[in-house]
């Protein structure tokens, strides 16, 4: 995999707040050890268990550690808070990683866990998720304002340019959140004024979008478009929710309401195929674990890289605290929703 290589240098990065905890909170205990042989050893904190999407990230970096031979430590899964991931990274550091994997669902509260590493030059790969501040050695990840911006333009499109709208936020303490939702309010605002759209934070909770809609139903009965953030947790109580009042209409029929996603799982392929929804745009699970694990491994043998283009249809850019590799992401519809070169039709 060739990268524009700088000359090697001791990966700085990332560490963390010390808890004087002696085990990490919820260790995932069938996760496997690879025979990485003379490899460094790598600590991979898996950030939740509630999403399709993060079980197929999960899935993947099993298979790419058995794969590529990465001598990889005890897994761990930090369940969505930040204070088990610290806890879970210090047991990391302990265990003799010389390079962490995480996902930080919290971008803002893992900042002096990173200071720690850094301190302990033991670089930090960054999965989906961009620290607002801290050192990381590489962000792999999407670009995420690309995602608001497709699915404004697929949906602004689909209603014509007028209508009401529901945006199913994440939540706006992540960066992810936070670009999909600027990204996506800009491009309405400019693009698609007549269109009326009603934000609901939701903390990327499931539950939370599903009580939102419903009271937003109740009021707008004449909702046309939904914009989901995150399929992996929003898509099915979104449309139990639509097929319990009635309103799960198939594309093309009368009273259908648009749905854009994210995140290409392929429960969403699924309801693409049945007209369920309309569109999702597809965030690369596999990629995220193929290069979260091919950079960390590159970091712990000091290797460094630069801005730029990539060998994988992808560009380095720079950052503030470190660099991140931004991924494509395709939009996924109806026309392309069968294509074998999404990983979402090759899970399982």
């Amino acid at each position: 995999m060739k990268l524009a290589h700088t000359r090697s240098t001791a990966a700085a990065v990332s560490v963390l707040a010390v808890l004087a905890l002696a085990t990490a909170c919820n260790r995932a205990s069938t996760a496997s050890v690879a025979s990485g042989g003379d490899k460094p050893a790598i600590g991979i904190d898996l950030p939740r268990s509630d999403s399709d999407f993060w079980n197929s990230y999960a899935e993947y970096v099993k298979k790419d550690i058995k794969t590529d031979g990465i001598n990889a430590l005890p897994l761990s899964n930090s369940q969505n808070d930040v204070t088990k991931l610290v806890a879970n990274v210090q047991v990391f550091q302990n265990t003799g990683a010389k390079a962490v994997v995480m996902a930080p669902q919290d971008t803002g509260a893992i900042a002096s866990t990173l200071d720690t590493l850094a301190s302990k030059k033991i670089p930090v790969v960054s999965v989906d998720t961009r620290p607002d501040k801290g050192d990381v050695y590489m962000v792999v990840r999407a670009d995420n304002r690309a995602y608001g911006t497709k699915a404004c333009e697929f949906l602004g499109k689909q209603l014509g340019g007028t209508g009401k709208v529901a945006e199913l936020q994440g939540a706006l303490d992540s960066i992810n959140g936070r670009d999909r939702s600027e990204a996506f309010a800009e491009c309405m605002r400019t693009k698609f004024p007549k269109i009326k759209v009603f934000e609901l934070p939701t903390d990327w909770k499931g539950d939370v979008a599903s009580a939102k809609l419903q009271s937003l139903l109740a009021q707008n009965p004449d909702l046309n478009g939904i914009y989901m953030q995150a399929g992996g947790v929003f898509l099915q109580p979104t449309l139990a929710l639509l097929e319990q009042k009635g309103l799960l209409k198939p594309a093309g029929q009368k009273g259908h309401i648009s749905i854009v996603s994210n995140d290409g799982i392929p429960q969403e392929f699924d309801a693409i195929r049945k007209g369920q929804i309309d569109a999702t745009v597809s965030q690369p699970a596999d990629l995220y674990a193929k290069y979260a694990l091919y950079y960390a491994n590159a970091a712990a043998e000091g290797k460094t890289f630069k801005p730029g283009a990539t060998d994988h249809g992808s560009t380095v850019i720079k950052l503030p605290n470190g660099l991140e590799d931004q991924l494509p992401a395709p939009l996924v519809t109806k026309d392309n929703v069968d294509d074998k070169a999404l990983w979402g039709n090759n899970v399982g």
